[in-house]
């Protein structure tokens, strides 16, 4: 097994073909979500700036950047501070670029065809995610519609920075304030990328687009980065013109924004009503989207009864977990917000207010964040929380499990590039069977998946196990020390490896401008 974290079930369940090597996992997840907003701007450190399909700026068209001297080589450019195959890479495995093309294909024409909509491939709720829809008048000569969401649509239209970004002496600074989108920054990498991924005020995939055909959507920002796949390399010289590339950081800020934008949904009196319902997305879709034969329901959230509609808290349950870390006091009001949002949803009691008390909390955890460097014992108490979680049952519902092995799969990534968990090897076959225990949504059994979180936390070394109401001594099992196949020498599952945090390493991550 090659030593790094990666896991082909997940990529075989996103349609994905790439070379497996290259990936520390795979995902599925839940809902996730963008924050349109000003709010953020006002409190964090990095100012949002306007995203791509707003500037006013003139779209070029792809293929302004594939010439094989500028980002369209085969290989690496030795020499170069970008690989300069990011066209390359994006064009051949990466699905954005089939993004506008599976438009005509036989699900979209039978989604299309129930919302009465005559052409998907020129519909703008259709185009305005799977292309760069810019308007006509700001396309440029070579500016195709069908390249998909294509360089611009992430990197912004190059009208202003094409000609001057490869000028000598040109900075990342020069760059941006021409015009390139901050796409290195978290908290506007997460802005763009769920603006579609989930939607915003632009741009919203709702509970009737499901309902028409489409697909659930499934994201989380860091793991979906590695899948895209990356097509930059977040090495010293990435760093240095940029910031560190933090990978659990990118995951926390993703999490925290899909809160908010619930939240902002939510509140909408637009967006977050659907006639006499709420917006039905805001949902567990599993709650109600399962057989009648399925007796699944259990007491998670206290005074939430059987037959109550939750709304889909999976990403609640991370924002947990990573408040508490981060910020105590934050993390327990944070906690406390969440469970009472839920209570109120079901009991006719003032939920907007809450909703809106739990979107100014995660305003205030954003810069906390930012300014946040997760140490070893953060990542442990994180990635333990995460797994102990499950343990107690908060993972019954389908999302929030999906959502959780994302999770642990990305927070294990970064603490085995910074060298806390020694070997891949050890935690791969873990990963695995989170994975493939969430594979199928039809098929997810809450026994399986704890089963694979106890086995986990074991290769993990995640003890001592937290109590079960149950069966303790199963867990206790879990631990306990283990005989080498190699030698007689007596081994435990319980250790905990450590070292010297060292730089990031940066085998699997590739980039440009």
């Amino acid at each position: 097994m090659d030593d790094r974290l990666h896991n082909s079930r997940f990529l075989a369940a996103l349609g994905m073909t790439l070379d497996l090597r290259l990936c520390r996992l795979a995902p599925l997840a839940v809902v996730a979500t963008l924050l349109s907003s000003h709010v953020f701007a006002q409190t964090a450190k990095t100012n949002a700036v306007p995203l791509p399909h707003h500037s006013t700026d003139m779209s070029m068209g792809v293929v302004s950047c594939a010439n094989s001297l500028c980002h369209g080589s085969v290989k690496p450019i030795k020499d170069s501070n970008v690989l300069q195959t990011e066209y390359v890479t994006w064009s051949r495995v990466d699905k954005h670029a089939r993004a506008f093309k599976v438009l005509s294909s036989g699900q979209s024409q039978r989604i299309a065809k129930n919302l009465g909509i005559a052409d998907p491939a020129k519909a703008k709720i259709c185009l305005d995610c799977h292309t760069h829809n810019v308007p006509t008048e700001r396309r440029g000569e070579r500016f195709l519609l069908d390249d998909g969401v294509s360089c611009e649509a992430c990197h912004g239209p190059s009208g202003q920075w094409l000609q001057s970004h490869v000028q000598e002496g040109a900075t990342h600074a020069d760059n941006l304030k021409a015009g390139l989108y901050p796409a290195s920054d978290p908290l506007n990498r997460a802005q763009l990328c769920l603006s579609c991924h989930f939607g915003n005020a632009d741009r919203f995939v709702t509970h009737r687009l499901m309902g028409a055909g489409h697909p659930r959507m499934a994201f989380e920002l860091d793991t979906f980065t590695a899948v895209e796949p990356a097509h930059f390399k977040a090495d010293a010289d990435w760093e240095r013109r940029k910031q560190l590339w933090d990978g659990v950081q990118v995951w926390a800020i993703g999490q925290v924004l899909a809160v908010a934008e619930m939240m902002d949904v939510l509140t909408d009196p637009k967006r977050g009503r659907d006639g006499l319902f709420p917006e039905l997305v805001l949902f567990d879709c599993h709650a109600c989207h399962h057989p009648m034969s399925d007796k699944r329901w259990v007491a998670r959230t206290p005074g939430l009864g059987p037959g109550v509609v939750r709304l889909n808290d999976s990403n609640m349950l991370m924002v947990r977990q990573i408040a508490k870390v981060v910020d105590a006091p934050l993390g327990a009001r944070i906690a406390a917000t969440m469970q009472k949002l839920q209570q109120d949803v079901s009991s006719g009691n003032d939920a907007l207010a809450q909703a809106r008390a739990l979107k100014g909390e995660m305003t205030a955890l954003i810069p906390v964040l930012q300014a946040h460097t997760f140490n070893d014992a953060d990542l442990r108490g994180v990635l333990g929380g995460l797994v102990n979680d499950g343990l107690n049952g908060q993972y019954h519902d389908y999302a929030g499990a999906e959502q959780a092995t994302m999770a642990i799969g990305s927070v294990a990534n970064f603490m085995y590039q910074r060298g806390i968990i020694k070997s891949a090897r050890g935690i791969n076959n873990g990963l695995a069977a989170l994975q493939a225990s969430v594979a199928n949504d039809e098929r997810y059994s809450p026994a399986q998946f704890q089963a694979a979180l106890r086995n986990f936390r074991g290769v993990a070394g995640l003890c001592p196990p937290v109590p079960r109401p149950r069966s303790s001594a199963r867990d206790r099992a879990d631990c306990r020390p283990r005989r080498s196949r190699r030698n007689s020498a007596s081994r435990t599952s319980c250790s905990n490896p450590s070292r010297t945090p060292r730089t990031r390493s940066t085998n699997t991550r590739k980039a440009s401008m």
